[in-house]
């Protein structure tokens, strides 16, 4: 089992992970009836993406000896309606001030694009995908 989740009334869930027993919370968005006290459920589902960008650029740069540490990623989640859903994920990614060579910056730019949350959502979700080489 990899997590469980309880609702706790008021548009509020508490997700625990089983194997770590980290908590989150989440809480409808302000936009869909709830109070905006934390993540929604697709703010998770957009926030996983750059996460997940991030951590497969993390290990192919441990497999090539490069240091990515620091970098960061902001993410812009857009909703449609009829039906609602996330239409759109923005994820700019911003790399520290490092020596990356041509060759580094397309293998890590093509990891991210290719991690398995962007591999795993439809493929009616716009994924923005930009990087800031510093």
């Amino acid at each position: 089992m990899t997590a469980t989740i309880v609702y706790e009334g008021d548009l509020r869930t508490r997700m625990t992970h089983v194997k770590s027993g980290e908590v989150v919370i989440t809480d409808a968005p302000t936009d869909n009836h709830g109070k905006g006290a934390a993540f929604s459920p697709t703010d998770l589902v957009a926030t996983a993406l750059a996460s997940c960008m991030l951590t497969t650029m993390g290990i192919k740069a441990n497999q090539l000896n490069i240091n990515m540490n620091g970098a960061e990623a902001e993410v812009l989640k857009v909703m449609a309606s009829d039906p609602r859903r996330i239409a759109e994920v923005q994820v700019k990614i911003t790399m520290p001030n490092e020596s990356y060579t041509e060759k580094d910056r397309a293998i890590l730019e093509n990891t991210a694009r290719t991690c398995p949350v962007a591999e795993s959502l439809h493929k009616d979700v716009k994924q923005l995908v930009m990087f800031a080489w510093k």
